[in-house]
């Protein structure tokens, strides 16, 4: 099964399967959109920005640049996503090609296995595009956990650009919540979703990254707590795996 999903010829069909049903979901569900005012001036007034959301989002990550993100014509006026190495993160990256986002590849090494994952050429990359004015949405959970709490690579990638780092969370439901470490979500069309971009935190070279890590744990725990909220999803038990 792994040697079928590195496949080129396959990761090319999941890809174009991704990003038809990513699109799909963006245009038929029924979005509400809360975007803080300081969020929104960040596009404006910075070179580059780091839009942190969950990894068990990532079907649902592109929403916010293809309804409106990308509509906007700020300093910041392209986006990218930090995507693993994995055979599925291949899948992933061709999908969000086709939306006119740029696939970062690499994430943090296995260190059991003491196994490049392409993590610093992935902070390089991500911190010469936000120097050249684009957004660089990152999971900060991913690629491997614990689920929903925040890591230090994004906050590492912000203060090496000298970018604010904005909260982005999303939400829709019902939807279906697979058995994975992080309960992947897998959206349905026609159905309600809620979108969430919270306050920018400043992320200087001089400040505490760990003090910057329990900000962004808590204001994307806020976030998350709203679009939730807003498009009717209950709180669930980590092993419930049926639609929500």
């Amino acid at each position: 099964m792994k040697s079928l999903l590195r496949s080129s010829a396959v990761a090319a069909i999941l890809g174009r399967l991704i990003w038809a049903w990513m699109a799909l979901v963006a245009h038929t569900v029924r979005w509400t959109v809360e975007v803080d005012p300081a969020a929104r001036e960040a596009w404006r007034e910075n070179d580059g920005i780091v839009v942190a959301s969950w990894h068990s989002r990532i079907m649902i990550l592109p929403v916010g640049w293809i309804r409106f993100i990308r509509g906007w014509k700020d300093r910041v006026n392209r986006a990218a996503m930090l995507i693993s190495l994995s055979p599925d993160g291949e899948a992933v990256a061709r999908a969000i090609d086709h939306l006119q986002l740029h696939a970062v590849r690499g994430s943090a090494a296995n260190k059991k296995k003491r196994k490049d994952k392409g993590g610093a050429r992935a902070i390089a990359e991500a911190a010469r595009l936000l120097k050249s004015g684009s957004a660089v949405c990152i999971t900060p959970d991913g690629p491997r956990g614990p689920a929903e709490q925040v890591s230090p690579g994004a906050i590492m990638i912000a203060q090496r650009a000298g970018a604010p780092i904005v909260p982005y969370a999303l939400s829709i439901t019902p939807c279906w919540r697979l058995k994975t470490w992080d309960r992947f979500i897998i959206p349905f069309p026609f159905t309600k979703g809620a979108i969430i971009l919270g306050a920018p935190i400043a992320a200087p070279r001089t400040a505490d990254p760990e003090a910057l890590r329990a900000e962004l744990q808590a204001r994307l725990d806020e976030a998350t707590r709203r679009a939730d909220m807003l498009c009717g999803r209950k709180p669930e038990t980590a092993t419930d795996p049926s639609p929500k």
